[in-house]
C-alpha cells in the first residue's frame, strides 16, 4: 500500500468527506488528485472504503481507518516534540583532550543558557572529522583545520596554536635551533641531533610538521611513536629524546619539561568545523567556545 494514498485516506475520513478534507489538510492538493488516489487505493485493496453520499465508511474502510489512525493522529505532536528535543540536543566530536581540557567550561556556559540541553559527545581522531560531519553523525567538531575540506563542509576559526618541541627542563638549548646541526651529506640541509618523539605518520599534525621539516630543509624522523601527544612529555621526561608537538593554551606543562618554540614553523589552526547552516545550538556553541579561547589568552 501505497503510505501518501493511507494518509490521504485519513483525512478524508476523520473529516468526513473529500471536499472537507481538502480544506483541511495541513498541506494543498487538488480535490480530484485526492478521489484519484483514494481510487487507487480501493483498486490495490479490491474492497471498497466508503461511500460518498452521505459519507459513510464501510466495514472495510473502519477497519483501515482504526489501523492507521493511532499513526496519523499523533504526528504532528510527534514532530513538534522531535523538533524541540533536537533543537535542545548537541552532537559533538572532538579529541580526547578537548573533551578533558576546554569544552567541559564551554558546555557548562551552553547549559546554563540551555537548561534542558542533551549532549552526545564523540571522542574522535582528526583524520575521522570529516567523515562523521557528511555522514551527519555529530553537528559540528573541534578539529585541525587545513588542506582541503570535504564539499559542504565549513570552518569558524577558534584558535592558532604555536608548535613546539619539548625538551627537559635542565637542557641547556635556549632554541631549538640549537637542536641541529648541518648534515654532513647536504651542503644545504639540517638533521637533528636528538632522538625525536612524536605521533604516526598517519597523524594529520605528524604530516603537517614533517612538511614544516622539509620546508626547513630539515631532515628529523621520529625515533619513538606514540598514539598521543600527552604521552610525548612523558616520553622527553623519561629520557628518550625531545618531542615535537604543540603547546595548548590553557594546559598546565608537565614538571621537569618546558617548550621550545618552533619559531618559523607554521602554527596548527583549530576551529569549529560543521556541514551546510548550522542550526541555532551550534551557532550559540560557537560563540561560546570564542569567547573562552579569549579569556585563554
Amino acid at each position: 500500500m501505497n503510505v501518501h494514498h493511507l494518509e490521504l485516506f485519513y483525512y478524508v475520513a476523520k473529516y468526513e468527506g473529500i471536499t472537507a478534507a481538502v480544506r483541511k489538510m495541513p498541506y494543498g492538493i487538488q480535490q480530484p488528485a485526492v478521489s484519484g488516489q483514494i481510487l487507487q487505493l480501493e483498486e490495490k485493496l479490491g474492497v471498497k472504503l466508503f461511500h460518498r453520499r452521505p459519507f459513510t465508511l464501510t466495514h472495510s474502510g473502519e477497519e483501515l481507518y482504526d489501523f492507521i489512525y493511532p499513526f496519523f493522529s499523533q504526528l504532528a505532536e510527534t514532530q513538534k516534540r522531535l523538533r524541540g528535543e533536537e533543537r535542545q540536543h548537541l552532537r559533538l566530536a572532538a579529541t580526547a583532550s578537548a573533551l578533558r581540557s576546554h569544552l567541559p567550561d564551554v558546555l557548562e556556559s551552553l547549559k546554563h543558557q540551555e537548561p534542558q540541553l542533551r549532549l552526545t559527545l564523540r571522542e574522535v581522531a582528526p583524520a575521522d572529522v570529516h567523515s562523521l560531519l557528511s555522514s551527519q553523525k555529530v553537528d559540528v567538531a573541534i578539529g585541525v583545520i587545513g588542506g582541503q575540506m570535504t564539499e559542504g563542509l565549513r570552518a569558524e576559526v577558534l584558535l592558532e596554536i604555536p608548535c613546539v618541541l619539548w625538551v627537559p627542563v635542565d637542557s641547556p638549548a635556549k632554541t631549538w635551533r640549537c637542536l641541529i646541526q648541518k648534515d654532513s651529506h647536504s651542503k644545504k640541509g639540517w638533521i637533528g641531533s636528538s632522538p625525536l618523539i612524536g605521533l604516526p605518520p598517519n597523524e594529520f599534525l605528524q604530516q603537517k610538521l614533517n612538511q614544516e621539516f622539509e620546508r626547513q630543509h630539515l631532515s628529523w624522523p621520529v625515533s619513538v611513536e606514540v598514539d598521543s601527544m600527552d604521552l610525548i612529555c612523558d616520553y622527553v621526561l623519561r629520557g628518550f629524546g625531545v618531542g615535537i608537538g604543540v603547546q595548548i593554551p590553557g594546559l598546565e606543562v608537565a614538571q621537569g619539561v618546558k617548550a621550545l618554540p618552533l619559531d618559523g614553523f607554521s602554527p596548527l589552526v583549530i576551529g569549529a568545523i560543521f556541514q551546510g547552516e548550522p542550526k541555532a545550538l551550534v551557532r550559540d556553541f560557537i560563540k561560546l567556545a570564542k569567547q573562552h579561547v579569549k579569556s585563554l589568552a
